[in-house]
């Protein structure tokens, strides 16, 4: 590939790897940062949500350095960020204290599920009482996803390594519409369980930066899903015109990519930032007052 570049090119990409590099580096240094002072309980959740980033950067190089590699590149980074959002959904769990202190503080609240990016329109939706069962409903919606989706992406590599599976044919006759679909409904319901949990506990974690975190991770969300799809609409539509010996779909790929790993780094430089500062423990849930006849005597 480097043979085909002219000098703007090969400096182009130089420089974005060099970012990537840098990123993971990063990355490596916030998490040695993390496993000495963050307690264990929470250690490996933080980290996998800090690694979501480094890791798309990642990927987005190497399909950017080898082109037919992009399709297992991106289906590398769509699993991991599958994992990633069932894991910032536990992070505010435990930031709550965990689940049982959760329920303690919010023993007689409901969750507002007419939220995004599902029910936002929705307001006649009924609010909905916090219980072990609704919790275990809204881990359950972002559970599937980390396990439903790599199993359709294993499912489209071996559809595509026999032709079946072609990534831009949306015919309702080939699989990849089918599958995109259902992808983007478990995708939907995974966005929906986080959005729900975070509108409740956004107040009582404000003072544990919580609304930087979730900001960034939409921003992840949008940037890799959103942008990464309009691009590739306009790819093969042929809005991006092609340029010798590249097809429009593989300079709207290249786009995408470059796009994805600029944006990226900012995101890991802004998340070590936002995750390395000391907060402190939330006080403890007040216990229910006791009835005066309740109240043993002592000697």
């Amino acid at each position: 590939l480097s043979t085909g570049l002219d000098l703007p090119g090969r400096f182009l990409f130089a420089t974005l790897t060099l970012m990537t590099l840098i990123g993971i580096l990063v990355f490596i240094e916030e998490a040695v940062y993390i496993y000495r002072k963050i307690p264990s309980s929470k250690r490996s959740i933080i980290i996998w949500i800090n690694a979501a980033a480094p890791v798309i950067s990642t990927t987005s190089c190497i399909g950017m350095w080898v082109p037919r590699s992009t399709m297992f590149t991106d289906f590398t980074a769509g699993i991991f960020f599958a994992i990633v959002i069932h894991k910032f959904l536990m992070m505010m769990i435990k930031e709550c204290g965990g689940q049982k202190v959760l329920l303690r503080r919010f023993e007689n609240g409901r969750f507002t599920i007419s939220t995004g990016p599902c029910c936002c329109c929705c307001l006649c939706l009924p609010r909905v009482p916090i219980t072990r069962q609704t919790l275990f409903w809204l881990k359950l919606g972002t559970f599937q996803f980390a396990v439903f989706r790599p199993v359709l992406i294993f499912l489209s590599i071996v559809l595509w390594t026999n032709g079946n599976y072609v990534l831009y044919n949306l015919s309702p006759k080939g699989p990849a519409l089918w599958i995109s679909c259902f992808i983007g409904a478990l995708t939907l319901c995974a966005l929906w369980a986080v959005g729900i949990m975070f509108r409740k506990v956004r107040i009582l974690l404000k003072c544990k930066n919580i609304i930087p975190k979730f900001a960034l991770y939409q921003f992840i969300v949008i940037l890799n899903h959103l942008q990464t799809t309009i691009i590739n609409i306009f790819a093969t539509q042929k809005i991006i015109p092609c340029a010798p010996p590249l097809s429009s779909t593989a300079r709207g790929s290249y786009i995408a990519q470059q796009l994805l790993i600029m944006e990226m780094f900012l995101i890991t430089v802004i998340s070590r930032v936002v995750y390395r500062r000391k907060y402190h423990d939330l006080e403890p849930p007040e216990c229910p007052a006791e009835e005066p006849g309740d109240k043993k005597q002592t000697p």
